[in-house]
């Protein structure tokens, strides 16, 4: 049966705490910043740190009989920052690993609710004979798209990545699942206007504007709708896990582990609450990774499993929402 056999990860090089951006930004409230983020450190990559570079790193990794490149039939390499506009990272990644030339590569530019998309891609390509063996990556450097003063993502957001190795017959993380939604319609709710063809970098989308809650922002940095987005997946996400799990004569007191995207702990507390899991099978792991994006999900998949949450049998359901607006659930089995 398909599914995540490994998953490694690498992170930004320098952590910072809110201590050291509170040295920076004084007038803003660290206290309730770290109560409703739940983020008190994040790694952030230094020069010259990329994307592309934490995929390769965790990579490596997994180079120790449970990676062998021989084997590799496909590269999907999930994130919204990559090196370079042309090739994809996926090409180069497969370059660095010295993949065969056999290899099917190729980016697809999500964020938050990346992994169940690259999870169903993966999936769709074995069962349809195109593949047996995978490399999923999924990896972010948000600090490059964030302006230094706007609080409202400068404190959330970490830089990292992780890469899982989707097999077709794999004895762990078995996928059962996968359902994927999108709202269109809110996509300026989560957004960075510049720097692609409708509107090209230039002098003015460099010019700042601070918006009613004192954030700093430019066209070429992210612009959140915070409100907006949480308002939306308090909503969806419950429903979209209750439609996943009805599908399969299931409901939540069926479910051991609930891992969501963490996109923070005001967001996921809310997604618990909506859908009336217990605090006890839901996942809140985010106090020094931050919000690592596309790398979320198998980032704290793989701490939770490090740290002795999952045992073998149990059912799991992975959850990610975000940029688009988009959504994706999966029903796996540990």
């Amino acid at each position: 049966m398909v599914g995540i056999e490994a998953i490694a990860t690498a992170f930004g090089s320098r952590l910072v705490t809110n201590t050291e951006l509170e040295k920076a930004h004084p007038e803003w409230d660290f206290q309730r910043l770290g109560e409703r983020t739940g983020v008190f450190a994040r790694p952030i990559a230094i020069d010259g740190e990329t994307a592309l570079d934490f995929a390769e790193r965790a990579a490596r990794k997994l180079d120790d009989g449970r990676l062998k490149p021989a084997e590799i039939d496909a590269v999907i390499f999930c994130t919204e920052t990559p090196d370079h506009l042309i090739p994809p990272n996926s090409c180069v990644l497969h370059q660095r690993l010295k993949l065969t030339t056999n290899v099917a590569a190729f980016d697809i530019t999500l964020a938050c609710s990346g992994y169940p998309y690259a999870l169903m891609l993966a999936r769709s390509m074995i069962d349809g004979g195109a593949a047996k063996n995978v490399l999923v990556a999924t990896a972010d450097t948000y600090s490059h798209l964030i302006h230094p003063g706007d609080r409202a993502t400068r404190v959330l957001f970490g830089d990292g990545g992780a890469v899982s190795l989707v097999t077709g017959k794999s004895e762990r993380f078995r996928i059962h699942d996968i359902m994927l939604g999108t709202s269109g319609d809110h996509y300026q709710r989560f957004i960075v206007k510049a720097g692609g063809a409708r509107m090209p970098r230039s002098e003015a989308t460099r010019e700042e504007h601070q918006d009613k809650s004192g954030n700093i922002r430019n066209a070429e940095s992210i612009e959140m709708d915070g409100f907006g987005v949480l308002s939306f997946f308090n909503t969806q996400v419950p429903k979209a896990v209750r439609e996943l799990l009805a599908k399969h004569g299931l409901d939540m007191k069926d479910v051991d582990l609930f891992v969501c995207h963490q996109a923070s702990k005001v967001a996921l507390e809310g997604v618990r609450k909506g859908m009336g899991a217990d605090p006890d099978k839901f996942v809140i792991d985010i106090e020094e990774t931050g919000n690592l994006v596309s790398a979320s999900i198998p980032v704290a998949l793989a701490r939770a499993e490090a740290a002795g949450r999952i045992k073998r049998g149990q059912r799991i359901v992975l959850c990610g929402f975000g940029v688009g607006l988009s959504w994706g659930t999966a029903l796996i089995e540990a």
